[in-house]
């Protein structure tokens, strides 16, 4: 077994490797960039060493440089994670040039199964049913729409070296086939230094479903059941789960077996993973093999109990596989939800900045349940321009899928992020989505059931009720303290009155609160349109903490809470609202209030992230049309077109390409 292994990545999935080789007593190097300097996986590792610039194609994509940082530390072995260098085969050469072991394939088995192009052809000669498409090299654009229109649309461009929705397009004409063919070849050399891209049909109302694999360097390949990935934006997988609840048991058995038959016929040894576009009657083609550890693979190993990176390793160092195929077995359901620095009221652009409070909920198994998170972060960390966008992965397993889904949920409420914006109260909605719940999935699930993006959910029904309750705790346990303070006046005692007016977004509640030892007690006044519903609360909440977590009527809640000025700003199963908790006199003299209303910005483009500026499509003078192409800004390596939202004549330009440019700064101004 090794002694010293290093890993070449960052992030949550260079933290999570540093777990299990800690467990199993082997020394870890970090590599770093000049950005990654102050990153948890540099402080997590035994050692770390520099590699270049904050750009990953001038540092974490330079072999060379890998290499260096192995024969400086004494390392033995390279796990690459995923991305970057993971599916290289020129990188698992040259470190077995170098006498280091690759922690991962074969350099044939990546050359087979790691490009796109190649992977589909040796599938196809081995009987595997493919997605139609070219499989050869596309010249240029011209070439791309002549293909598409001889496939039918809609068709998908995809970069051959690509992964995590990078270089990744539908297009329904053959316009869009022109400009998706233009982003997906530049946001492919960008992120993985190869700009091949190719193009297939894409199947309408399909499920992503993928088989696991682990295969021995003595001819031993298992699979580990399968993974539902079909909750996707942009191409980029958002929620996962394990089981699917699309299989059946034979359908599981033949995509196992079909998955384990490919990888003997390429002489896979490491973990990996077959992908499959799935119908939703059970029919399933062969999309692409992934010759790497899964960004999801937590929910594998949660309902499998294998940890897959010590068999990585294990493998790595020569041992023979333990387990056979009649020793996996599924227990239970997982869920995964990815955390990314994201706005999804923004249309879900990029977020950067620093975590000024980062609280993950707590990790623990316990009543059944395990609740899991996978992070490369810590609070006052920086989350980068440069790389990708994930904070952390979530994960629960529970016996059911009901459960799992409930679990995370809980889960998602209790995760505090502060200074950026994020994905948590989208991913919270999500859980309650009745079309999830039910499992009726498929990858075009967000785009349908939010077809205007996500503008949140509304504060109604239970979950607002319970929010006011908790908003009325909160301002209770507030009052308590302030009777408490020492040095006041003697005089009349003051009298707390029970009777509270709450205020929640747009609707008033009429409530009572007592205190009952370690309980609160919060009943709605009845009315002609309410019933006097009786809430307990039971917390043990203080100021200053950003999640009051407890038990409402006996089940277990957790509510996300920031003060603001006369009031509190919560977050409970997606909803976000404002509330304010005020005695009766004061809710009277709240309503004479005026409301000041937002400046209107209409006439400016602003960049919605921070980003660097790849094109200005205009000059000044222009005339534009609603939905013309403006600007594109790159940033976390997605290109983001900025489109125009009406017509105009452009007055002014204020950036020009290569600008880095801060949220919200103005890009070109409109007559």
């Amino acid at each position: 077994m090794f002694t010293r292994i290093l890993i070449a990545n960052r992030g949550e999935i260079a933290c999570r490797i540093i777990k299990t080789a800690r467990r199993m007593g082997i020394e870890t190097v970090a590599v770093y960039s000049d950005a990654d300097k102050d990153a948890l996986h540099v402080e997590m590792a035994d050692h770390a060493i520099p590699i270049g610039p904050p750009a990953a194609a001038e540092s974490y994509l330079v072999i060379d440089r890998i290499v260096a940082a192995c024969r400086a530390s004494g390392a033995q072995a390279v796990h690459p994670g995923y991305g970057f260098l993971s599916e290289r085969e020129a990188f698992a050469n040259a470190l077995d040039a170098a006498g280091i072991v690759f922690i991962g394939p074969n350099p044939k088995a990546i050359a087979a199964m790691g490009d796109k192009i190649e992977s589909k052809k040796a599938a196809a000669a081995a009987d595997v049913s493919t997605v139609p498409g070219f499989l050869g090299v596309i010249e240029d654009e011209w070439h791309a729409v002549k293909i598409a229109n001889e496939i039918g649309y809609p068709v998908m461009i995809k970069a051959s070296a690509g992964g995590g929705g990078k270089g990744m397009r539908i297009a329904r004409s053959a316009d869009e086939v022109s400009e998706g063919f233009a982003r997906a070849r530049s946001e492919a050399k960008s992120s993985f230094g190869d700009d091949r891209v190719f193009v297939e049909k894409f199947i309408v109302d399909p499920r992503h479903i993928e088989i696991q694999v682990l295969g021995d360097k003595h001819g031993n390949v298992v699979y580990l059941g399968e993974r539902e990935c079909s909750i996707q934006r942009r191409n980029q997988k958002v929620i996962e789960e394990s089981p699917s609840p699309l299989l059946d048991a034979a359908t599981r058995r033949r995509m196992g077996e079909q998955a384990v038959a490919l990888a003997k016929a390429v002489g896979y040894d490491s973990a990996g993973t077959v992908e499959f576009v799935a119908g939703q009657d059970r029919s399933f083609y062969f999309l692409e093999m992934n010759t790497r550890l899964q960004v999801e693979h937590p929910v594998t190993e949660l309902v499998t109990g294998i940890d897959l990176v010590e068999q990585m390793i294990r493998v790595a160092a020569g041992e023979q596989l333990k387990i056979c195929q009649s020793d996996v077995t599924l227990t239970g359901w997982a869920v995964e939800s990815r955390i990314y620095a994201e706005d999804p009221l923004r249309n879900f652009l990029p977020s950067t900045g620093r975590l000024i409070k980062y609280r993950p909920p707590e990790e623990k198994s316990e009543g059944g349940i395990t609740v899991r998170n996978d992070t490369g972060v810590y609070e006052g960390g920086e989350i980068s321009i440069w790389y990708d966008p994930m904070i952390a992965k979530l994960v629960t397993h529970a016996p059911s899928r009901e459960q799992a889904i409930d679990a995370q949920a809980l889960a998602l409420d209790a995760f505090a992020i502060d200074g950026i914006r994020h994905n948590i109260a989208f991913l919270a909605a999500y859980m309650q989505h009745p079309r999830f719940r039910a499992g009726g999935l498929s990858t075009g699930c967000i785009a349908e059931e939010f077809p205007d993006g996500f503008h949140g959910l509304r504060a109604e029904g239970d979950p607002a009720e319970i929010m006011v309750a908790v908003a009325t705790a909160i301002d209770h346990v507030l009052g308590e303290r302030k009777r408490l303070i020492s040095g006041q006046m003697m005089g009349r005692l003051v009298t707390r009155e029970r009777r509270r007016q709450v205020k929640l977004a747009d609707a008033e509640h009429r409530v009572d609160v007592a205190r009952d030892g370690e309980h609160i007690t919060v009943r709605f006044v009845a009315g002609e349109d309410r019933e006097a519903r009786v809430y307990d609360l039971r917390s043990a909440w203080k100021p200053g903490d950003p999640v009051w977590s407890g038990t409402v009527s006996s089940a277990p809640a957790a509510v996300q809470v920031r003060p603001i000025p006369n009031g509190f700003d919560l977050g409970y199963r997606g909803i976000q609202a404002r509330a304010f908790v005020y005695t009766e006199r004061e809710a009277a003299a709240a309503r004479l209030m005026p409301v000041k209303a937002a400046a209107d910005s209409g006439k400016m483009l602003r960049c919605p992230m921070p980003g660097l500026v790849v094109s200005i499509a205009v000059a000044q003078g222009q005339e534009v049309k609603a939905g013309e192409t403006l600007a594109v800004v790159e940033a976390m390596k997605m290109e983001n077109v900025l489109r125009a939202e009406r017509d105009g004549v452009v007055a002014k330009i204020l950036a020009k390409p290569g600008d880095t440019l801060a949220v919200d700064a103005v890009i070109l101004e409109f007559a």
